[in-house]
């Protein structure tokens, strides 16, 4: 079974875009699992099949974190632009536009 990850050829590109792109398949991955476990627990009626999916969805969205933070380290305007978004309260689109601006930033040092 062949990798569809890559958008050029894998032979060609550099071992740390290889895991980069590994590592942002992974977190694809791991949103779509969120995902069908949250679609699961809205239809489960049995609480304990319920309370099951809703520990491994916890361990889905961990992974998820360990994920983008590995991403993060990586491209530190990303990190910027998420600082300025993430756990903060208030507006989320003007936090956007912050974040971008804080990107910015960091792009022009």
């Amino acid at each position: 079974m062949g990798f569809d990850q890559y958008h050029e050829p894998a032979n060609e590109l550099p071992e740390a875009t290889r895991t980069f792109a590994r590592m942002a398949q992974a977190l694809i991955e791991e949103a779509e699992a969120i995902d069908w476990y949250e679609q699961r627990m809205a239809l489960e009626k049995d609480a304990q099949a319920r309370a099951i999916m809703e520990n491994s969805q916890e361990e889905e969205f961990k992974h998820f974190g360990m994920d983008l933070e590995f991403l993060l380290r990586r491209k530190p305007k990303w990190r910027a632009a998420l600082q300025s978004i993430l756990f903060q309260n208030g507006d989320i689109v003007r936090h956007g536009e912050q974040g971008e601006k804080a990107a910015d930033q960091v792009g022009a040092r």
